[in-house]
């Protein structure tokens, strides 16, 4: 995604992406960068994507665990701009506006470039089909857009368009795509791509300095932020008409639609706010200040949070869509300027079940003997593994296997490492003669363990004996 210049200078400087970030960086004082979870970490970490953040300015890709807002990893890619994920989350394609990448594909799974494919000139936007099989880049200095074949990573069309594209976004069903381009002395528009022939089949003329647009979910209606008349134009998809013209904030760069299709998210990057548009009726209803300098936005894919990206602030602002305020912030890279969502952060999980088995001893003197078993069940390893019994009071237990020790009432007895399917037994004995008669219960419970244990229920085991005489117990 190109970074836009004030509309005075936006043809001149839209050809070139350093200048434009350059006039944008001196803009406006560079804020503080801090990280604030998002509201609903806790609750989300286990599904929570990641976010994968194009920095232009410091020319890498950040991978935020949003679960924490924490940065996983820094991937370089010069003067990265635009990013789409692939729908099976599998890879991220950015794009470098003015770097020598053209299009570099991240394997999400190590966060890694694995190949670059070599586009048009001064690469911008850049889309996934639907199903995955094709990513649209639009080359803002050839007025092309390159059409490229994900198994291969290949180009295989090239669709002319003419003017200087910038926006694309897939339609739903994935046959038509659309462009944003304009023109110096020209009118602004949105060119229709088929994508089974990759040529143009309709224009439609939409406000001044159209950037980045986004198609709902139905594909009824795309959006488009228009920079330079501080507008969202509505096209109706049907007829390729302009169906309702929305007034923003100023310089509206991106928009987002919400998985449900009832709210488009508009970033103003020279108000410093995000619009938030009712769909159904075309109106705005809301107004949230953000950081300095608004680019990217996104929804995630469950609908509840908005990522912006702040190119001046070097952060993200967090909006929750059930109430529209910015619930925390997350430190990206330097000029954040696009933002995409990958595949949840995995957290790693051991399972560990704490069984445990009395039985009345045959010698004497009498005593019962107790065997702790933790049992290991996945899929992670599991370390520092403590399993910790409770006794009756005024008892000492004896024959004490390694790794246990008694402090009060407490038997603590440390297992160490347990391998993914492992199991390991630890065993004690407690006397008769200071039990009493009567029943006897010994509770064992796992304590510690790492990583996280996934299955409280299986924490804990009990067994209770009866005590008969000094001599006998039944269990």
């Amino acid at each position: 995604m190109t970074i836009p210049p004030a509309p005075a200078r936006g043809h001149r400087l839209r050809q070139r992406l350093t200048a434009a970030v350059a006039s944008v960086l001196l803009a406006a004082p560079a804020l503080a960068a801090t990280t604030t979870p998002p509201a609903h970490a806790a609750a989300v970490a286990a599904a929570a994507p990641t976010a994968y953040v194009a920095n232009v300015t410091s020319g890498t890709v950040s991978v935020i665990d949003t679960a924490t807002g924490d940065s996983i990893a820094t991937i370089p890619v010069p003067q990265a701009s635009g990013v789409a994920v692939t729908p099976d989350l599998a890879r991220a394609y950015v794009t470098s506006q003015g770097g020598s990448a053209g299009l570099s594909v991240i394997d999400t799974a190590t966060n890694t470039v694995t190949g670059t494919v070599e586009v048009g000139t001064s690469p911008s936007g850049v889309a996934v089909s639907p199903v995955g099989t094709r990513a649209y880049v639009t080359n803002q200095g050839s007025g092309t857009v390159s059409v490229i074949n994900t198994a291969t990573n290949t180009v295989t069309a090239t669709a002319e368009v003419g003017g200087s594209p910038v926006g694309v976004a897939v339609s739903p069903d994935g046959t038509r795509v659309y462009v944003t381009k304009s023109a110096q002395g020209a009118q602004s528009t949105v060119s229709v791509i088929d994508t089974s022939t990759n040529t143009v089949t309709a224009t439609v003329g939409v406000g001044v300095d159209p950037y980045r647009v986004a198609v709902s979910p139905d594909g009824a209606r795309a959006y488009v932020a228009c920079s330079g008349s501080n507008n969202v134009s509505v096209i109706d998809t049907a007829t390729n008409t302009v169906s309702a013209t929305v007034g923003v904030g100023n310089g509206p760069v991106d928009v987002a639609v919400t998985p449900d299709g009832t709210r488009a998210y508009v970033t103003n990057q020279f108000s410093n706010n995000v619009s938030v548009i009712d769909t159904a009726g075309s109106t705005v209803t809301a107004t949230v200040g953000v950081g300095s300098i608004p680019i990217g936005v996104a929804v995630t894919p469950d609908g509840t949070q908005v990522y912006v990206t702040n190119l001046n602030s070097g952060n993200l602002s967090v909006i929750s869509t059930a109430t529209n305020t910015v619930t925390g912030t997350v430190t990206a890279g330097s000029g954040p300027a696009d933002v995409a969502f990958g595949p949840p952060v995995t957290v790693p999980e051991a399972d560990v079940a704490v069984g445990l088995t009395a039985t009345a001893g045959a010698l004497l003197p009498g005593y019962i003997q107790y065997r702790m078993t933790a049992a290991n069940n996945g899929p992670a390893d599991a370390t520092a593994t403590t399993v910790t019994a409770t006794l009756p009071a005024g008892t000492t237990a004896t024959s004490l296997s390694p790794g246990c020790t008694q402090t009060g009432t407490t038997l603590a007895c440390a297992y160490g490492t347990l391998a993914n399917g492992a199991r390991a037994d630890k065993s004690f004995r407690l006397p008769l003669a200071p039990l009493g008669t009567g029943q006897v219960t010994v509770t064992a419970t796992r304590t510690a363990s790492t990583p996280t244990d996934p299955n409280p229920a299986n924490d804990t085991a009990t067994k209770t004996c009866t005590v008969l005489s000094v001599l006998l117990a039944r269990c």
